[in-house]
């Protein structure tokens, strides 16, 4: 049986860990109610303090950490320096687990339960990409400082500030900076945290995104595949009519793209793109081999199952069709190789996770945007975890790009407290 509600006076009355075991059930003007709370407790105080004092300090740290490079599957270096600086906050147990994820724990007063934060460390670029970062004003320029270098320093502010303010709380609180979100990694450090045989985390929040108002709780899947036409090649001239692996990549992706098309055009929103494509030899040898890749998109299962169907097939039909036309010469062969999964699901808004963090967001008078995204929160949003996925703060803009910039808009400290409160709401704050 639900509990009777109380009204937001005599939760205010209450201490927090007491007025949210109350109920079981909570309103939404309950939270509201605890942002008050927390906002007035002197160890928040202290930690809002400890943000704004220390903000140059990790403005810095973030040039060092991002001139650090963390292209996909090669994450090491990046890591062992953000490990460094964590351990330096003072918040707790500091290690590098077994894939390569910078782990940082604090024991809770009950422990019972474990809320995880984690931005990712790695970036999309090569190995061989400038990442020197140019300082104009209040804007710092370099390829992955606004994803998700500042991410990962955020995850340092929440954790030097409980540390300073000597913070506790209920559950036990992780923070990870976690590798293989970007291109292939296929989020391999959050399936880690999250794997059969271990206990997961109970609440789970990633730092990813440039919009205070945004918060993403629903799971945007992607299907991807590498797709490997190859053939005898040969001569241009004295070979032609032979099966050619380009011409059937080109007729796959032609009915590919036909056969997509109408299934994005209307319901929850899908999409299709090949991403990359080569092969060869030289404008005038028949190609051995043609290969490219593909992402498919939706926050809809049945959606990108229908894509993925269409896609199959016109794989099968393209190449049979250029063998159908080949002179004398060996068939085509093809091979279609999964490169990448991340599941889609609808994350539950009704939960306490959610429902703080909306609102922390009215009472900084700022109008919600719950959406849909491909983020680290993919993983326990399909496994039926709460989750949500929020801020880095400051203003982002051209992710993924070589001229990407992150801007210092002078709301830093104050949404990273928003964020640090969501977490420590959602730890349970616990009594002195």
């Amino acid at each position: 049986m639900k509990m009777k509600l109380l009204t937001v006076a005599a939760l205010a009355a209450l201490p927090l860990s007491a007025a949210f075991a109350m109920q079981l059930d909570p309103a939404p003007d309950t939270y509201d109610a605890e942002v008050v709370q927390m906002r007035e407790d002197p160890r928040m105080v202290a930690a809002f303090a400890h943000l704004n004092e220390t903000h140059e300090a990790r403005l810095a740290d973030m040039i060092t950490l991002n001139e650090v490079p963390a292209p996909p599957f090669g994450e090491e270096a990046r890591a062992a320096v953000f490990a460094e600086m964590m351990q330096a906050t003072g918040f707790g147990d500091v290690t590098i687990d077994e894939v390569g994820n910078v782990v940082a724990s604090r024991a809770g007063t009950v422990g019972e339960r474990t809320v995880t934060v984690a931005a990712h460390i790695d970036t999309v670029f090569p190995i061989e990409t400038d990442v020197t970062i140019r300082v104009e004003g209040n804007r710092y320029i370099a390829p992955g400082i606004g994803d998700n270098t500042r991410g990962a320093i955020m995850l340092l502010q929440f954790a030097s500030a409980i540390a300073s303010a000597d913070i506790a709380t209920e559950a036990t609180i992780v923070l990870v900076g976690n590798i293989g979100e970007e291109g292939l990694g296929d989020l391999r450090g959050v399936r880690h945290l999250f794997r059969d045989g271990i206990d997961h985390p109970d609440a789970f929040i990633a730092i990813d995104g440039g919009n205070d108002a945004r918060l993403v709780t629903s799971a945007v899947g992607s299907n991807r595949y590498r797709v490997t036409m190859q053939g005898p090649g040969g001569h241009s001239w004295g070979d032609f009519g032979d099966g050619n692996p380009h011409h059937a990549a080109s007729r796959a992706i032609t009915r590919f793209v036909n056969a997509a098309r109408p299934i994005t055009q209307d319901g929850p929103r899908s999409s299709y793109n090949i991403g990359r494509i080569g092969g060869g030899t030289s404008v005038n040898s028949i190609p051995f081999e043609s290969w490219f890749e593909v992402d498919m998109r939706s926050g809809n299962p049945e959606k990108l199952a229908a894509l993925d169907v269409v896609f199959q097939q016109a794989m099968r039909d393209g190449l049979e069709a250029e063998n159908a036309v080949r002179g004398d010469g060996d068939l085509l062969t093809m091979e279609v190789a999964p490169i990448g999964q991340r599941p889609a699901g609808e994350g539950d808004t009704s939960v306490p996770l959610v429902q703080r963090a909306l609102a922390l967001l009215r009472a900084d008078d700022i109008e919600p945007s719950m959406v849909g995204s491909s983020t680290d929160s993919n993983i326990p949003i399909s496994l039926g975890i709460p989750a949500i996925t929020i801020t880095r703060c400051g203003v982002s803009s051209g992710a993924h790009s070589l001229s990407e910039t992150w801007e210092d808009d002078g709301n830093v400290p104050a949404c990273t407290m928003r964020g640090l409160m969501l977490l420590v709401g959602e730890a349970g704050l616990a009594e002195n």
